[in-house]
């Protein structure tokens, strides 16, 4: 059996592949201040196919945390696909997703409990959008009742070195 090659949307994800710190603003809801953090990144390429994102920070409450990002491409299905685990939840986050026309940004599909019962999935999106080749920034948004998208995360990255 042949082995396959990197197709160009798996050297799209290779972009992410590096050292990066971020800073990040949550809005859990209209009658709360925004959660302000900032931590590091560690994105790498397994066999160029896949990246794999480690990211820590510290809790504004002084508790630290975990997340792994994967990231590929599955000819197959024409789609994007991945995982998002955080060591502060217990959902696993299942992605599918699409680049825009531009090829800079990538929207991320996937479903999760809603913020406001943890019993109810809804919708959401993690968007990642290329500013230069060392600044990205990460969005999140919820799908609402009224069928509306509502954003509440947005993460500013930047490479290291």
């Amino acid at each position: 059996m042949e082995m396959p090659t990197p197709g160009p949307e798996h050297q799209w994800l290779q972009q992410l592949v590096g050292e990066w710190t971020f800073e990040t603003e949550c809005s859990m809801g209209p009658d709360q201040p925004p959660i302000k953090n900032a931590g590091r990144e560690t994105v790498r390429s397994l066999g160029g196919f896949w990246t794999i994102g480690n990211g820590n920070s510290e809790d504004p409450a002084g508790g630290a945390w975990q997340s792994v990002m994967t990231l590929g491409y599955d000819p197959k299905a024409g789609r994007f696909v991945g995982t998002f685990i955080a060591s502060m939840m217990t959902h696993l986050w299942q992605y599918t997703g699409s680049l825009d026309t531009s090829s800079k940004v990538l929207t991320l599909d996937t479903m999760g409990p809603s913020m406001l019962s943890a019993d109810q999935l809804v919708a959401y999106q993690d968007i990642i959008e290329f500013i230069s080749d060392d600044h990205r920034i990460l969005s999140s948004q919820a799908r609402g009742t009224d069928g509306e998208w509502m954003h509440f995360m947005r993460a500013h990255y930047r490479r290291v070195g």
